[in-house]
């Protein structure tokens, strides 16, 4: 865990790929059409995509799962593109009883109104209903050998998107914006869901992070650490190196969800260790030197009450400190100049740089770049014992 010097943004469901057409026509395919759109989607370029899109839905010789495609499709680009309410009325039409809904819906259309609704239990219906749905598909994916790897992935989609509902069924009944949080079945439900979800996939690591938020609500906090040591599996014997080539290949969204529960259950050394690599990828992202902050923080807060973290060996906890605000600075800078709408990280961080002002710790001194990268910390706190918590 090496510590970092200060230096000067939920993602939309894959939609399945139809077959593609082996026709030959000078006309594209509606296939062809729907690959070239998914693919811009995945650029990020919607206004074009959305072309594509509307090339598909005007065409009549597609097939019912080509034109549902579609219009999932354009859902998803026009909650790219901020028209919610458009979004979600075009997600209801593939549902039965509307007229042009087909018979069963597609459990993504349940999955995005769950994600829309703003009634906790329409969202839980939703939830439920892709499920079932889901798990019809998935008992009738008998193996054949002539798909192999194929049916293989087709598989693994359709188990993840059975366990990404129960985990957002879990969100619901946590979130304290509904009255279900406080529910006295609220903590078994979510055990419930989250047995399900797990028994799913037992190493998925949006349900493991799930459960590890679940147990530090129930004060559980080495079941929470438990929860988050099960991702990556390998065997006990894996290098280091591995388990962080792992992790470092994951999204930084989920780095960055990963490192606060670390941090959350004292884990320092591990949440700091995914921090690095999070900064080495986007050393931009506010809420990574926010947490990078935090976690020197807390840190400096452990070894000054005369405890002990792993890589801090040989540091006062007034250098363990210092990098803390700098790196907290530099959060604080990233978030003016990028216009930060997330104001809670903005506070937290004013609030421990005004302690670290009380405890009289200052930046480090700036080092030109032939000087290193030495340890001459300078002790700038004035020896008042001021609390860090």
């Amino acid at each position: 865990m090496g510590r970092t010097r200060a230096k000067a943004k939920k993602s939309a469901l894959t939609v399945t790929k139809s077959a593609q057409s082996s026709s030959s026509s000078a006309t594209p395919a509606i296939s062809a059409l729907l690959d070239k759109a998914q693919e811009l989607i995945v650029q990020c370029d919607f206004p074009l995509a959305r072309k594509f899109i509307d090339r598909a839905l005007v065409r009549d010789d597609g097939s019912m799962s080509e034109k549902n495609q579609a219009k999932e499709m354009m859902g998803v680009v026009l909650l790219e593109t901020g028209e919610v309410d458009e979004a979600r009325e075009l997600f209801l039409t593939l549902l039965p009883p509307h007229p042009t809904a087909p018979v069963p819906p597609p459990p993504s259309a349940h999955l995005y109104l769950a994600q829309l609704s703003a009634d906790p239990h329409t969202a839980l219906k939703h939830y439920q209903a892709a499920i079932d749905i889901l798990q019809t598909q998935l008992k009738g994916k008998a193996p054949s050998p002539t798909q192999g790897d194929e049916q293989d992935e087709g598989e693994d989609e359709v188990r993840s998107n059975i366990v990404r509902a129960y985990v957002g069924m879990v969100e619901v009944w946590m979130d304290p914006e509904y009255d279900l949080c406080f529910d006295p079945a609220a903590s078994s439900t979510c055990d419930s869901l989250l047995a399900n979800a797990l028994q799913i996939d037992p190493h998925n690591l949006e349900a493991l992070q799930c459960l590890a938020s679940v147990r530090l609500s129930q004060e559980k906090t080495e079941e929470a650490l438990a929860a988050l040591l099960t991702f990556p599996p390998s065997s006990p014997d894996a290098p280091p190196a591995h388990n962080q080539a792992l992790v470092a290949a994951l999204p930084l969204s989920v780095r960055l969800a990963r490192a606060k529960l670390l941090l959350e259950c004292g884990a320092y050394h591990d949440a700091l260790n995914v921090l690095e690599n999070v900064l080495a990828s986007d050393d931009s992202s506010v809420e990574g030197w926010y947490l990078m902050g935090w976690g020197w923080w807390l840190v400096a807060e452990h070894q000054k009450e005369g405890g002990e973290v792993e890589g801090s060996e040989g540091l006062t906890w007034e250098d363990i400190a210092r990098d803390s605000r700098d790196c907290l600075e530099t959060c604080q800078m990233l978030h003016e100049s990028q216009s930060d709408p997330d104001t809670p990280i903005l506070e937290h961080v004013q609030e421990l740089l005004g302690t670290l002002d009380a405890l009289g710790i200052m930046p480090s001194p700036v080092q030109d770049d032939d000087e290193g990268d030495g340890d001459g910390w300078e002790d700038a706190s004035d020896g008042e014992d001021v609390e860090m918590s």
